[in-house]
């Protein structure tokens, strides 16, 4: 293949940014169809196509962003060259966007991540949101995984794929106070003050499914879908709380918090949703692979 045109990776980045040849012709002070023959150059060059045009905007393909962000690095590595010769020293930087549920544990999303965390070549942006949002993100490639409590529907497509990172047990924590014994799970929840999942949660399904079966009553004083939230209430109220131990890690290594008893056959699962592409961003692949390996 012939040496890529560093010009043709000017042109395509500034229609990239502009998502119009028009505008893209006018600040270049170029003509709009020399400067589609010089993109058209490029794909031909490259063997892709970089653009779909949606009504009057050109929106990059998945080769067009895969495109635009080795264009983005010819361009920092110019700037680079300068600090370099100038005395400043700065390597090439790795981008990778990853998205949660908003009610995602925070320690689970550490572990995740925490290859990545302080590493100085590469950007992490971290977005929180609901499921549809995200996932509506991950296929616009605006994300490079989402992290969720369950796979993918099928109905999204046969594009996602999930990976099952974990499954946690799930236990009621509360307090410590002297003279406290094991509670015994279904028995001795029989009007018991209690902070539970909302009731999306699969976790909280599996709770209420056993109490019924037990025909057992719990006090229930609050729903919590945030499960950083329910932490914070388990930890300050001295109210039992439904949760994954991995969601109060601390407070139970430093006895803020003791686990009064684990349920059995109810566990929290973990996932990590991506799209299949062609041009997979070879971060999450190392995530992935040190995630079930964890």
């Amino acid at each position: 293949m012939p040496n890529l045109n560093y010009r043709h990776l000017r042109y395509f980045r500034a229609v990239a940014l502009e998502g119009s040849l028009t505008r893209a012709a006018q600040h270049l002070n170029l003509s709009q169809s020399a400067l589609s023959a010089q993109i058209q150059t490029l794909e031909r060059q490259l063997g892709h196509a970089l653009f779909d045009r949606v009504g009057r905007r050109l929106e990059l393909t998945e080769a067009g962003r895969i495109a635009l962000e080795y264009a983005n690095t010819v361009f920092e590595a110019g700037h680079e060259l300068l600090g370099t010769l100038q005395g400043r020293r700065s390597g090439a930087i790795q981008r990778v966007a990853v998205g949660a549920l908003t009610t995602l544990s925070r320690n689970f999303q550490m572990g995740f991540l925490r290859p990545l965390i302080g590493r100085h070549d590469v950007a992490l942006t971290l977005r929180s949101g609901t499921l549809p949002a995200l996932i509506a993100d991950l296929e616009a490639h605006a994300l490079d995984v989402v992290l969720a409590t369950g796979p993918a529907d099928r109905a999204w497509g046969h594009a996602l794929v999930s990976h099952l990172l974990s499954q946690q047990p799930v236990s009621l924590v509360g307090r410590p106070a002297p003279g406290q014994t094991p509670l015994r799970f279904p028995d001795d929840l029989a009007g018991l003050p209690v902070l539970l999942p909302g009731r999306d949660s699969d976790m909280r399904a599996a709770f209420d499914r056993a109490l019924e079966q037990a025909g057992i009553t719990p006090l229930v004083l609050a729903e919590v879908d945030d499960m950083a939230m329910l932490r914070l209430l388990a930890r300050d109220s001295g109210v039992l709380a439904l949760v994954p131990p991995i969601v109060v890690r601390d407070e139970l290594a430093s006895g803020v918090l003791v686990e009064r008893c684990r349920l059995p056959d109810v566990t929290e699962t973990f996932y990590a949703i991506v799209q299949q592409r062609r041009f997979p961003n070879p971060l999450i692949a190392d995530l992935l692979a040190q995630a079930k390996h964890a």
